[in-house]
């Protein structure tokens, strides 16, 4: 894991969240249980409370705001209660500061509009997020053009990038097909043009990858997923250099603001992060494993399986695969709603990176907005299911798994020709 990366408060006027610091050597479950420590600050709670509030007292002397470390003003703007998730996960991804939304691409909305201006390119480096696909597509409206590399494309980096191209958005490992991509050659490559290099590391989490330690100028969250990790809130995150975040939606106008519980839900979430993704990690490699050869398995998806090349990079960048996978099924559609039907604790919804384990079909979810020619140029059919493992017992899931694959192989076999 990275150092811790304190940043000095600026003396600016403005209220500096001060929490108690932690050793560099502290480890991540440790970080993140003990990393946003303030407890003269919230009355001695060892919980940090919910301030649910709009708005706040203001001090009556700019002596009585200083002594306070500044004043509070408005949720909108920054709310305690946000802050301490902000600062378990600008910890644990070893940043100088982190900035909570009230979702994932509300958080890669307030990076994208803060960060380009017409005649600007942005690049999409290698399958990304259908919604992410669908939103750099509508910057053309605003003058800025907007261009997409396949996963294939995007191996190797160099020479990809123009000297128009102002952000590179890549993911790694990549939704769906779970392609991994060699991010320290393309923070150089990205930096060569003068380019910001954005990662969405959604998918791997800071305990598997941290894409800052690699050369990215930011990290994208959207913390509904691994972070939140139990289906029940909202949230994104951006993680980075503090002057780079103060860029972004600086005055927060944008609108794009978490809710005090759910950060309080998050914050709450995050102390067991580090617990949560070891048996993912687990049950992914394992789930892998398990139906690799099935006989109705035309290939399964999942990081470093692409190639030797994606292999030793996954090997030297992540220290853990995550939990999700993808299955390509030789029976087309029929087998993928067959395998779906004979599922027992699979839950067959949208989203990912819960504690219970989802599947959904990439082309009536993730990538529902895209047209077909647009899903087939990046790998994506109908033949594809997505598996977000969660943490069940690994036996279970395998049994689960295997025995609704042998349901699908046993209808193919029984079918007439």
């Amino acid at each position: 894991m990275p150092d811790d990366a304190s940043a000095p408060p600026k003396n600016d006027g403005r209220r500096r969240p001060r929490f108690d610091p932690i050793p560099a050597w502290a480890g991540p479950s440790t970080r993140l249980i003990h990393g946003a420590r303030r407890p003269d600050f919230n009355a001695g709670a060892v919980v940090p409370p919910i301030y649910q509030t709009s708005t706040y007292h203001f001090p009556s002397s700019f002596s009585e705001s200083a002594e306070r470390g500044g004043t509070y003003l408005y949720t909108r703007n920054e709310n305690p209660t946000t802050e301490v998730a902000e600062e378990l996960i600008r910890r644990l991804e070893g940043g100088e500061s982190a900035r909570l939304f009230a979702s994932g691409m509300g958080a890669l909305s307030a990076a994208i509009l803060s960060l380009v201006r017409p005649h600007d390119e942005v690049v999409a480096a290698g399958g990304l997020y259908g919604g992410t696909t669908g939103l750099l597509q509508e910057l053309t409206r605003f003058g800025v053009a907007a261009r997409s590399l396949s996963d294939d494309d995007a191996h190797p980096p160099e020479h990809l990038l123009t000297d128009s191209t102002r952000l590179v958005v890549i993911e790694s490992p990549t939704n769906p097909l779970l392609r991994v991509h060699d991010l320290r050659r393309w923070a150089e490559e990205a930096h060569r043009v003068d380019a910001l290099l954005l990662v969405d590391n959604t998918f791997a989490t800071p305990i598997n990858q941290n894409p800052l330690a690699l050369g990215a100028d930011l990290v994208m969250h959207s913390a509904t997923k691994y972070l939140g990790g139990h289906s029940d809130l909202l949230g994104g995150a951006l993680v980075g250099s503090e002057p780079l975040i103060e860029r972004i939606d600086a005055h927060q106008r944008l609108g794009a603001t978490p809710d005090p519980f759910a950060s309080f839900l998050l914050a709450r979430s995050l102390r067991t992060l580090a617990l949560r993704m070891a048996r993912h990690n687990e049950n992914g490699a394992r789930v892998a494993d398990a139906v690799a050869e099935h006989p109705a398995v035309a290939r399964v998806h999942y990081p470093g399986w692409a190639s030797a090349d994606e292999e030793e990079v996954a090997a030297r960048q992540m220290r853990g695969r995550g939990g999700v996978l993808s299955l390509t099924l030789k029976g087309g559609a029929p087998a993928v709603e067959q395998f779906l039907r004979h599922l027992t604790f699979v839950h067959v919804a949208a989203s990912l990176g819960g504690v219970e384990s989802l599947a959904s079909v990439p082309v009536q979810s993730s990538h529902v907005h895209l047209d077909a020619a647009a899903r087939r140029a990046v790998g994506i059919d109908e033949r594809l299911v997505r598996l977000s493992l969660g943490i069940e017992e690994t036996d279970d899931l395998v049994r689960d798994l295997t025995g609704a694959l042998d349901a699908v192989d046993g209808a193919s076999a029984s079918s007439p020709l």
